[in-house]
């Protein structure tokens, strides 16, 4: 009988192809591969992100070869049992169900999109959704703009190996030649020439812009950088402990001179709580540098010891005429009480070489070349309002005690130093410091001014009337400290750009989020220049949102947030709208009719994110993924055919002794039993 149906069997089921992709060993080597490779992308994900593992693994092209080869495989192997029969029911309705699975998750991939639009409230509607791959968009002198994938998570452009742009409407060749995974940026203006630009173009006429330098001999740093006056994002460079802003017009009068004291308190005596944090070097232990957090200032007096015999050293507290010493090793992280005194002490950092890294302390090695901490204390008693009066007679003031270190509620940070420029160039200052209170005067070019912050100068040696912002960029080199790699995780990524035209060649780095413009010739008819951005990919929806309004539950009795609600109204071009709202695992769906949520033709908004410095602002994910029923129904048949195969009679008949496969005459008619582990596994 077996021979009788083997004579039935089409002629294309014995092509060799065709048994190739039907056979169970090319089922058995897909699914071990797609195991190891699944492993992998989790470990890849877990190791480092989902974008590694979807550039690696789930969104290689390879991977999408292997899915299209085990469909193939499925499909020729549910061919391979026609003529189908009764009993093939249950079979072919599992492979259906995972070749339509295979088919929903190609088209999800293929079609689908996923990204984020950032709103603000009171803008209007955008459509503009970033989607998490790099591109590079070039904004032609011919008004089009042209996209390409930039995209160098493996095999990064090199100035040997670059990536080839192809030609710009200008006639310039645009390449791509290198690639570093952070970027930092310098501020480094041009100087702008006044005659003939318009007066009422300030970008044209530029602004005041001088450079400094702020260096430290305790801490064995230095520090310069550019400022431009009264500009939002160039105006100001902060320390971390302290900040340096630039204006126009002149210092005040009034800020010549030591701080005036303010009004004794009525209830000086009375024990209030404080918390004070201090920063203490073992290289300057009569310096410190402290900021009141609560209350006023403890009058503690810190010093650091030097480390000894490989220890971290010791943290010597001052408290009136008491004193007591904490090893750092072991106080570190712990709040210890000071002995006769109601405060307690607390170590909350221990840096063997301390140096300031974009704002933020840090220590550049292991080894005890400039120890500091940073020592919180807190406790209940009087604020120290006054300075002791000084035995010598020297007006002096403590670096914690006196009007300096006490900033009423709201007040900036006490080490403040503001620079003015005037109309005829002249540069005068306003300084704010906690050991020396404040002061104002005249600042000449290349003359040091004593901040009173520990024993940091300052030194202004370049001044511009006239300047417009640029900004150069570096690659931060992988042999770099470790303090700079941690500081680099928040810098951007870049690429390195090369143009050449007409024989001369000009490359400039172009770091994430920034727009560079490239200095090439323009054509004749040309009216506005070529400009470049890297970032994320942008696509255009068929649909705008616009966000109507931003709430923010709080937790009873805390500030902490309970939950955020986004209320959007979502627009298209054809007049149509919709308004509705999303929060945390409640997103909403465009257009809401049930058809189209069921059938994935639709746009679900979810709330990704917000911005807790501005209320206005909400960050929702759009997702659209139009093989989403293909992928239920699929799962849908294989629960259905595995049920069917395993639990109801009728659709047993194949795993109880029938072959399903062709094979030789043989006198014996006992079931072929071996048969049933080839069922199960296809």
């Amino acid at each position: 009988m077996a021979n009788s149906r083997s004579a039935e069997k089409p002629a294309w089921q014995h092509n060799s192809i065709f048994e190739f992709f039907a056979s169970l060993k090319l089922a058995v080597v897909l699914l071990a591969v797609l195991i190891v490779a699944t492993i992998a992308g989790t470990i890849y994900e877990s190791s480092f992100d989902a974008k590694v593992a979807r550039a690696y693994v789930y969104g290689a092209p390879w991977f999408n070869l292997w899915l299209v080869l085990l469909g193939a495989n499925l499909a020729c192997s549910a061919f391979s049992r026609w003529p189908w029969r009764k009993h093939h029911l249950a079979f072919l309705i599992t492979h259906l169900g995972i070749i339509t699975l295979l088919i929903g998750s190609l088209i999800g991939r293929i079609w689908g999109v996923e990204g984020t639009i950032t709103l603000f409230k009171g803008e209007p509607p955008t459509n503009r959704l970033l989607v998490n791959e790099r591109q590079l968009r070039v904004h032609d002198v011919d008004g089009i703009v042209k996209g390409y994938p930039a995209e160098f998570l493996h095999h990064p452009p090199t100035p040997q190996h670059p990536r080839d742009l192809g030609q710009l409407a200008s006639g310039a060749h645009l390449q791509i030649v290198d690639y570093a995974p952070a970027i930092e940026g310098k501020l480094n203006p041009k100087p702008v020439s006044n005659g003939g630009a318009p007066a009422s173009a300030e970008a044209s006429a530029g602004r005041p812009a001088l450079h400094f330098t702020i260096a430290t001999t305790m801490m064995n740093q230095h520090l310069d950088g550019w400022l431009l006056a009264d500009d939002p994002q160039h105006g100001n460079f902060s320390m971390g402990l302290a900040t340096i802003e630039l204006k126009r017009g002149a210092a005040s009068e009034s800020g010549r001179g030591d701080s005036p004291n303010r009004p004794g308190s009525t209830a000086k005596d009375e024990p209030v709580n404080l918390e004070e944090s201090i920063f203490s070097f073992s290289k300057a232990t009569d310096e410190q540098i402290g900021h009141v957090r609560e209350g006023g200032s403890t009058g503690a007096k810190i010093r650091l010891s030097a480390p000894e015999n490989g220890n971290k050293g010791q943290v010597i507290v001052s408290v009136g005429e008491k004193e007591a010493k904490f090893d750092v090793a072991e106080s570190l992280g712990r709040d210890v009480p000071i002995e006769n005194t109601p405060f307690t002490l607390r170590i909350e950092n221990y840096w063997p070489d301390f140096r300031i890294e974009n704002g933020k302390p840090s220590s550049v090695s292991d080894q005890p070349n400039n120890p500091a901490v940073l020592v919180t204390i807190r406790g209940k008693g009087a604020p120290v309002a006054e300075t002791a009066s000084n035995p010598h007679g020297a007006a002096e003031k403590s670096t914690t005690g006196g009007p300096p270190t006490m900033p009423a509620p709201g007040e900036d940070a006490p080490n403040h130093l503001n620079l003015f420029v005037a109309d005829d160039g002249a540069i005068t200052y306003e300084l704010a410091s906690r050991k020396n209170g404040k002061s104002s005067g005249k600042l000449d070019l290349n003359k040091s001014l004593t901040t009173g912050w520990a024993d940091w100068q300052l030194v202004v040696d370049k001044m511009m009337p006239s300047a417009q912002p640029q900004m150069d960029f570096t690659p931060v080199k992988s042999e770099q400290t470790s303090a700079a790699l941690s500081a680099a995780a928040d810098l951007p990524d870049g690429v390195r750009l090369r143009v050449r035209q007409n024989g001369e060649t000009f490359e400039r780095w172009a770091p994430a989020g920034w727009q560079i413009t490239i200095p090439i010739r323009q054509r004749a008819d040309s009216r506005s220049p070529t400009m470049v951005a890297y970032g994320w990919k942008i696509i255009g929806l068929p649909i705008g949102l616009e966000l109507l309004d931003f709430e923010v539950k709080r937790n009873e009795g805390s500030n902490s947030p309970a939950g955020f609600k986004s209320t959007l109204r979502v627009v298209t071009a054809d007049g149509e709208n919709a308004t509705g709202a999303c929060w945390m695992n409640h997103p909403f769906s465009f257009p809401g009719t049930w058809w189209r949520t069921w059938t994935g033709l639709t746009y679900k908004i979810s709330q990704a994110s917000w911005n807790p410095e501005n209320l206005n602002q909400s960050t929702v994910q759009i997702l659209r993924d139009p093989g989403w029923l293909l992928k239920w129904i699929g799962s849908l048949l294989v629960v259905i055919g595995v049920f069917m195969m395993f639990y109801l009679q009728p659709y047993r008949k194949q795993t109880e002794g029938e072959p399903i496969t062709p094979s030789a005459p043989s006198q014996n008619k006992e079931p072929i039993r071996g048969e049933v582990v080839a069922e199960i596994t296809r």
